[in-house]
């Protein structure tokens, strides 16, 4: 019988039930997130989900704010250059690189269905809905990249804020439409596809195309070079 005390060590608990959900995500998906199969894979009962969690909608929860977080430490490792274009266009990759490594997962941070359907919480304070401390932290570190792009020069002078809700769903839409294998056809989606729409994209801010150009591929480069691919 797994371990209920409420003890020093226990104080681990949550993290390693997050772990375990993460696991089963990666491993077999939603369908095997269970009360019964996260307290096996994490070793502890199956009352200690309910007693720190609540229950598995509350678990999925602190699993996506695990998500975001991890996301925003990947962001905050992209180097920041004096080109904001070729910053944001690693930090897209690096996105898409997180994205990649749990689908399952990134499905359930952005409340998708391509592979499964979640029942988060219905309460007002959802956590899905962009609201939570951990994705704001993530959102963030994009958004001041995209304040940097608006206070070069480079673009014409708009709303950071609208600069950073256009580049965040552009990204996303080609994340979600390469994990459900849209883009089996291309023998490099990324150069054939994401790279030019995000030429496309700061040509439509203001850039110049060959510059925009020049830093999509920087950036490249930089992802490259620090993901070591």
């Amino acid at each position: 019988m797994g371990d209920t005390s409420e003890t020093p060590a226990s104080r681990g608990i949550p993290e390693r039930l997050i772990s375990a959900t993460i696991g089963l995500l990666a491993e077999q998906g939603p369908s095997a997130i269970k009360a019964r199969t996260v307290a096996s894979a994490s070793g502890l009962s199956t009352m200690v989900v309910y007693s720190h969690f609540g229950g598995i909608p509350e678990l999925v929860r602190a699993v996506a704010d695990h998500g975001f977080e991890e996301l925003g430490k990947a962001f905050s490792q992209v180097p920041v250059t004096d080109d904001a274009v070729a910053d944001l266009f690693a930090m897209a990759l690096t996105c898409r690189r997180v994205a990649g490594e749990n689908p399952h997962l990134y499905d359930l941070m952005f409340g998708l269905s391509t592979r499964a359907t979640y029942r988060p919480l219905s309460d007002a304070d959802l956590r899905f809905s962009g609201r939570s401390p951990a994705f704001r932290k993530a959102y963030a570190v994009v958004a001041e990249a995209c304040a940097r792009l608006v206070g070069s020069g480079r673009v014409a002078q708009q709303d950071p804020d609208v600069v950073t809700a256009q580049l965040w769903s552009y990204v996303h839409g080609y994340i979600t439409l390469e994990l459900a294998e849209h883009f089996t056809e291309f023998e490099d989606p990324v150069a054939q596809v994401l790279l030019p729409m995000g030429v496309g994209f700061a040509v439509g801010l203001g850039d110049d195309r060959e510059r925009a150009l020049a830093s999509h591929e920087e950036g490249l480069r930089s992802f490259r070079s620090t993901a070591g691919s």
